[in-house]
């Protein structure tokens, strides 16, 4: 899965003049957490953060009118970041996560060349994990743990298969065993219990956990 793929498209985007009242408004009103600063071609200046707009000096310092006056007459250039750490649209969504983890940050620009296209965040890629779980899908829950080089995937796929059951989604990661990986299935239009035989019994694979998520569960989540 690619960037483009999650990223939030055509960003509300600020211009560094400006001021840090109606940044912080953007912020809040449209629940973000950064805006890019472009300039008048649209090409790509800086960012700017929430946490960027309150490391202004405290009120019990400056004051209220003060501070409103600074609001109201600074403009956002001059707290933005201006090295900003970007990525193109056709990066791999699981590096964008890993730049977003390693650098601390909320969110990074998304690019066409220079041209500025998006803008991906954690809330984004939680989204695509949450759908690549198959969260928004009915069905069974499998959750396995299988060694890693006996080919084991290839017979879970093809014993639903040969059950009539249809595969909507799979994650795989690592656990805490070098030499297995813990692998999550969404499986629909199996019995339960063949589906589960199957893999205890026929491929010898150890189940976790198995779980049902209905259509009433889905409209009460």
């Amino acid at each position: 899965m690619q960037v483009h793929e999650c990223m939030s498209a055509n960003p509300i985007v600020i211009f560094p003049k400006t001021t840090y009242a109606e940044a912080f408004r953007l912020l809040r009103v449209n629940k973000l957490h950064a805006l890019p600063v472009v300039d008048k071609q649209g090409q790509l200046m800086g960012i700017i953060t929430e946490k960027d707009l309150l490391s202004i000096s405290p009120v019990a310092v400056l004051g209220v009118h003060t501070i409103n006056h600074l609001w109201s007459t600074m403009a956002i250039e001059e707290a933005m970041t201006r090295r900003v750490i970007t990525v193109p649209e056709d990066y791999p969504l699981e590096e964008a996560a890993r730049r977003l983890i390693d650098n601390k940050m909320g969110s990074l620009p998304v690019m066409r060349g220079h041209q500025l296209v998006g803008i991906i965040s954690e809330a984004d890629i939680f989204r695509a994990m949450t759908d690549a779980l198959g969260g928004r899908s009915e069905g069974l829950r499998i959750t396995l743990r299988l060694l890693e080089d006996k080919g084991e995937l290839g017979a879970i796929t093809d014993g639903i298969v040969q059950l009539g059951g249809k595969l909507t989604s799979l994650f795989t990661y690592w656990g805490d065993n070098p030499f297995k990986r813990i692998i999550t299935l969404k499986v629909q239009g199996v019995d339960r219990e063949e589906l589960l035989m199957m893999l205890e019994w026929t491929i010898g694979v150890q189940v976790i956990d198995c779980c049902e998520r209905s259509a009433e569960s889905r409209s009460g989540a």
